[in-house]
């Protein structure tokens, strides 16, 4: 059995690709240090966070996918050293469901890690995942409560750090709980593998740490225009479908490298955001739990810059992006049949007298 099991939960948009980036690519020198991970493959995490949270919809994700969780048991159990679990959805996890992850990797030593971020920054992050999952939700209607479904992972369920460590925090003690703050503004971004790391007891070295990804953002404009081109769209129902193809091909390759303008949410959603902080900063200074950094870089800053609201975005302007779009997708087309299409084979001396004598 594992000595340690480190479940790191998320929260969502805090890193967690990043160091998962890191992480896989690095499993086998992980390995080699004493730090096993788990399962088949990557999405086995993503899995048994749908198991351990009771999410119906592992059974639509293919064969193997509802014996996730399961491998993973087996290969804590069969390990000597210590494990990491890994995925942000488990931080939507009641605080029941919580628990009983924690008793069934019994009898290792489990640590909850999360990684976490001021929430006003994570708040629009999140909206633009959401968009990028085919919703079609308005900036303006997003976050306006807190779900009590473990399913809601575009939610202040899962965003609000107060409200995970509520339902996470009695699972473990205190000093087994750790929260990792975002590194000062300006720092390397291998800060948060380097902190991620040291919490989990191995050399940041282990692992190569210029294969991590940082998640870049949309602008105003065309976040806008991929939420219109949700209303419109067919099919895509599937994860898979839109990672593939929302997520990946249109908005990070396609939308992203528009650099857009950033943009903020309503004055009262980002008040509401600012009460958030502000809570989970007392609830973090109240505890025992692990900090690692300064939870000060957990609240919404006082002075923000001024920026547009995704509804003064007009039609000309997601026109102008749309059409653009339809450019450059137009372009992806020719070049993937010019890839595709074989040369025609030359033809025969045989058939070429054939031709010659038709034309007699």
């Amino acid at each position: 059995m594992s000595r340690r099991v480190f479940v790191h939960i998320g929260l969502p948009k805090t890193g967690t690709s990043y160091l998962q980036a890191i992480a896989w690519p690095g499993r086998e020198r992980l390995r080699e240090a004493g730090l096993l991970l788990p399962g088949a493959r990557k999405s086995d995490h993503l899995f048994s966070s749908m198991i351990v949270r009771d999410d119906p919809g592992i059974a639509r994700r293919g064969p193997g996918a509802s014996e996730a969780w399961d491998r993973v048991r087996a290969d804590v159990a069969d390990w000597s050293g210590d494990s990491l679990v890994s995925h942000e959805f488990f931080c939507a996890a009641s605080q029941e469901q919580a628990a009983r992850m924690v008793e069934q990797l019994a009898p290792a030593q489990v640590h909850v890690v999360v990684t976490a971020r001021e929430p006003l920054g994570l708040f629009t992050s999140s909206w633009q995942e959401s968009l990028k999952n085919k919703s079609t939700t308005r900036l303006a209607d997003y976050g306006r409560g807190e779900s009590d479904d473990p399913r809601a992972v575009w939610d202040w369920r899962a965003l609000d750090l107060g409200l995970v460590l509520e339902r996470w925090a009695p699972a473990v003690p205190a000093e087994r709980l750790h929260v990792i703050t975002p590194p000062p503004p300006g720092s390397a971004r291998e800060v948060l593998w380097e902190r991620f790391a040291g919490v989990l007891g191995i050399d940041p070295a282990t692992c190569d740490a210029t294969r991590g990804f940082a998640n870049a953002s949309m602008g105003v404009v065309e976040a806008e225009t991929l939420r219109r081109v949700n209303e419109r769209l067919k099919g895509f129902n599937t994860a898979r479908a839109r990672g593939v193809w929302l997520r990946s091909f249109l908005a990070d390759e396609r939308l992203v490298p528009r650099r857009g303008e950033p943009f903020w949410p309503a004055d009262d959603q980002v008040a509401d955001a600012r009460a958030r902080g502000e809570r989970a900063v007392e609830r973090l200074r109240a505890a025992a739990y692990d900090v690692v950094g300064d939870p000060d870089l957990l609240r919404v800053p006082e002075d923000l810059p001024p920026r547009r609201h995704p509804d003064s975005v007009t039609d000309a302007e997601v026109a102008e992006v749309a059409v653009d779009l339809v450019a450059t997708l137009m372009g992806d087309l020719q070049r993937r049949a010019e890839r595709t299409s074989a040369p025609a084979d030359p033809p025969s001396r045989l058939t070429r007298l054939r031709q010659a004598l038709r034309g007699v």
